[in-house]
């Protein structure tokens, strides 16, 4: 550890403080991004999010094939509801199909004897 004269504590402290403002900048920094931010969508956002017309999407609603909260007379949408909602559609590769067949298949012959 360096060792400073008293002429040098001025500029030791001043280095110090500026260390510590950007060690909490980068804390700061780092904390926003854990942090998931909660996006709050109207229809028409939503339906411009998910490419499809407000019509649709009112069809969609009424149905229940998609997420929404609604307070009053207005309809919102979370965008991580949405994303997950899109998630949930993804069809399947050939290979994923592969690898879940052993599954299958063992499960099948246990209940078929």
């Amino acid at each position: 550890m360096e060792q400073y004269s008293f002429d040098q504590l001025p500029r030791a402290v001043s280095e110090l403080h500026q260390k510590i403002d950007s060690i909490q900048d980068l804390l700061l920094e780092s904390r926003q991004q854990i942090l998931p931010t909660i996006e709050l969508m109207t229809i028409s956002q939503a339906a411009e999010f998910l490419n499809l017309s407000v019509q649709t999407l009112y069809g969609k609603v009424c149905h229940r094939e998609i997420p929404v909260s609604k307070k009053g007379k207005r309809l919102y949408f979370y965008k991580s509801e949405l994303e997950e909602w899109i998630k949930s559609g993804k069809k399947k590769t050939m290979s994923e199909l592969r690898e879940q067949l052993p599954s299958f298949t063992g499960s099948r012959k246990g209940r078929l004897r």
